[in-house]
């Protein structure tokens, strides 16, 4: 227990810039466009990701802030930060689209205590709750599933929409499918990487794909790169894709993506 103590007296102590970042609300949100495989020119959604900035105005990038917030114990400060900063830059661009928003249920003890400022920014902004859709990644998940299924309760309960991200990436995933009852899984991008090369690769996606249209849960490729892969899930019945083929995150948000197919779009006269 001290050796724990002092562990984290140290890493918190490390977190001077974590802590400025933090009181001075220096952060800002990149959005990223999630499009209809039918049609990329279609923008369905877009998740909204984290950047901090640093004080000579250079971005910092989520993996190093949430890295230094989780040993120093600052997760639940940043990730309702992060979550209200998210809507308001959504509600300021006037999007109308889903908004996938990100967060970790390892900093939520009570929903209806600790989601509270989150749910008053939806309000006070705006959005529709059937608009706003919570992904959890598995990494994310508290060992205890009850208490991930009570937050998940309460959001949708409040009307909002649930996302499995990640998926495909450990050996969870089918069972927590069958007791979070996603209305979305996003393919966890490193099945996707080069699916269309990968007989093993292939097949899992593949599977998953077909499941998840037999339950109504609708699809999104993550990270796809490459024309190759997106042909792949597309063909194979992924609904949605997202990745730096489509758009890169950026801020403000991407109006306009371009349709990648083998027909060009008709032209209005």
């Amino acid at each position: 227990y001290r050796s724990t103590s002092l562990s984290s007296f140290i890493n918190f102590s490390k977190s001077d810039w974590l802590l400025d970042l933090l009181s001075e609300e220096r952060i800002t949100t990149h959005f990223q466009p999630i499009v209809y495989t039918s049609d990329t020119s279609k923008i369905f959604a877009h998740e909204a990701l984290l950047r901090g900035i640093d004080e000579q105005g250079n971005l910092i990038y989520p993996g190093r802030i949430f890295a230094q917030a989780e040993s120093a114990g600052l997760i639940f400060q940043l990730d309702v930060l992060a979550r209200t900063r998210a809507i308001r830059e959504a509600h300021v661009y006037d999007i109308k689209e889903l908004l996938f928003i990100n967060f970790s249920p390892t900093s939520v003890y009570d929903p209806a205590t600790c989601l509270r400022r989150t749910v008053q920014a939806i309000d006070e902004s705006g959005i529709p709750h059937s608009n706003i859709v919570f992904e959890v990644a598995e990494s994310q998940h508290p060992p205890d599933i009850d208490h991930l299924i009570n937050i998940l309760r309460f959001y949708r309960e409040a009307g909002f929409l649930i996302a499995l991200d990640d998926f495909g990436s450990g050996s969870s995933n089918l069972n927590l499918m069958h007791q979070l009852r996603p209305d979305f899984i996003k393919l966890d991008m490193q099945l996707i990487r080069n699916v269309h090369q990968d007989y093993y690769k292939a097949l899992i996606t593949e599977k998953m794909l077909e499941i998840a249209a037999q339950l109504g849960i609708k699809t999104v490729a993550e990270g796809v790169e490459t024309l190759e892969e997106f042909e792949w899930v597309r063909e194979r019945g992924a609904t949605l894709v997202q990745g730096y083929l489509i758009a890169k995150p950026t801020s403000p948000p991407i109006a306009v993506t371009s349709y990648i197919g083998a027909e060009p779009l008709p032209i209005s006269a």
